[in-house]
């Protein structure tokens, strides 16, 4: 892939292309549930291992390890202090945002997302867009500030970073488009309806990834921190989340050994890019 392609192009559209790269994928994920009926519960638990797999191994790859090196180099504050500070209140900002937001996780058996008005007054179908937005809310933010983070330090190795993020994103979020839309089809929702929820939920990474970029751009200090923050964001989502729910069918073994692949692409697309 030749940089020059890229490295003219400025952040803040980079970011935005590659947030809608990742919706596009969502969307086309989603769209499956025009052709099938139903989904093998093997191939979800799998894709959703995959999934978990990808965000796990870009959180370190792409957003911790670029994170860490930056505050090495312009932090005079502890860089590991700042990572994990920055990590872990980038995890609770995923708790607070689920605290305020009523959701219902893809496959959960009694709803959690709130009082029990709000569960009458809303449709499974609503609650599960609602938690599929809130999970992609960190993966946007994730792009914008990878993008963000080229753009002040002109490192090569953070731009592929970045772009190699952007795509294990995308590529993950097909089967999230999945696990969406063929809940809400057997639910009872139309397959319009489905195909349209499990598309839109994702509109919100590229206005997260324009975002993140404009985050790193007005306070440039805190581009370590803002790093780790949005790898702490969507290490929370897997574990609460892809992970659990990858593992509540009899799939396990297969489960696990997809969220290994998943790990493996990622990697080797960041090694690859950089």
């Amino acid at each position: 892939m030749d940089m020059d392609l890229f490295i003219n192009i400025p952040a803040i559209w980079l970011a935005l292309f590659s947030g809608l790269f990742t919706w596009v994928l969502t969307s086309l994920g989603a769209s499956m549930v025009f052709f099938f009926k139903s989904i093998n519960r093997k191939i979800l638990d799998s894709a959703l291992g995959f999934a978990a797999g990808v965000m796990i191994a870009a959180s370190f790859f792409s957003l911790i390890i670029p994170g860490l090196d930056y505050a090495e180099q312009y932090n005079s504050m502890s860089p590991v202090l700042i990572i994990v500070i920055g990590f872990l209140i980038g995890a609770y900002f995923i708790v607070l945002v689920e605290k305020i937001v009523p959701h219902k996780h893809i496959f959960e058996r009694n709803s959690e997302g709130g009082s029990d008005e709000i569960r009458k007054g809303m449709k499974t179908s609503k609650l599960l867009f609602l938690a599929m937005t809130i999970h992609n809310i960190p993966e946007g933010l994730a792009i914008g500030v990878g993008f963000g983070a080229y753009s002040i330090t002109n490192e090569p190795s953070i731009l592929w970073g970045a772009i190699a993020l952007a795509i294990g994103i995308g590529l993950q979020n097909v089967p999230e488009g999945l696990a969406i839309s063929f809940p809400m089809s057997a639910g009872g929702s139309s397959k319009k309806s489905a195909f349209f929820l499990g598309s839109v939920s994702a509109i919100v990474e590229p206005i997260a990834a324009v975002l993140g970029v404009i985050l790193v751009f007005a306070v440039q200090s805190i581009l370590a921190f803002a790093l780790a923050f949005a790898a702490g964001a969507m290490i929370f989502v897997v574990v609460e989340q892809l992970i659990p729910e990858s593992q509540l069918g009899q799939n396990r073994k297969l489960s696990t050994f997809s969220t290994l692949v998943g790990l493996a692409v990622m990697m080797s697309l960041d090694v690859l890019l950089s």
